[in-house]
């Protein structure tokens, strides 16, 4: 973990995992410490989560950089997932420590760039609001601008209340 400046264009952090899906896509973070299901746990047609207890329930993860533990539920996971890409309401990237195969089909049929087993913990220091460079090809997460969320309070909006 390397620290620098709040300049836009010079790191913050990094953090180097493995690249499981190319691809290099910059995107404001929305960051869950909560496993996230697919079947009945999002709305493919709007990018939410729809999971009742789920902290982000009602926010929209469309173009946003998933940061997540993992995948919980059913093998239909991936399936979802993918189906959000058809439907352009897809997240822009995705990263992720805890791998399991659906996890890693979902990231792949949903032909996002994606980092798993990342160190140190990205749940540990990536807040959402944060500007991300989710490098697939190298394995690499920097954080290129802080949010003005505080840390441990992610700031979210439900979906229906973006205009």
């Amino acid at each position: 973990m390397s620290a620098v400046t709040d300049d836009y264009r010079e790191p913050i952090t990094e953090f180097r995992g493995r690249g499981i899906v190319p691809g290099v896509t910059e995107a404001e973070a929305l960051v869950t410490h909560d496993p996230i299901s697919g079947f009945g746990g999002i709305d493919v047609a709007t990018g939410t989560v729809i999971e009742p207890r789920h902290e982000l329930f009602g926010v929209c993860f469309t173009g946003k950089v998933l940061v997540f533990p993992g995948a919980k539920g059913s093998s239909g996971w991936s399936g979802f997932f993918q189906s959000t890409r058809l439907m352009g309401t897809a997240p822009a990237a995705m990263v992720f420590n805890i791998v399991t195969t659906k996890a890693v089909l979902g990231a792949i049929v949903t032909r996002i760039p994606t980092v798993v087993e990342a160190s140190p913990n990205p749940l540990d220091v990536i807040r959402t609001g944060d500007l991300l460079r989710v490098d697939g090809d190298t394995g690499v997460v920097t954080v290129l601008r802080r949010g003005a969320a505080p840390a441990g309070s992610p700031r979210v909006r439900p979906a229906d209340s973006i205009q």
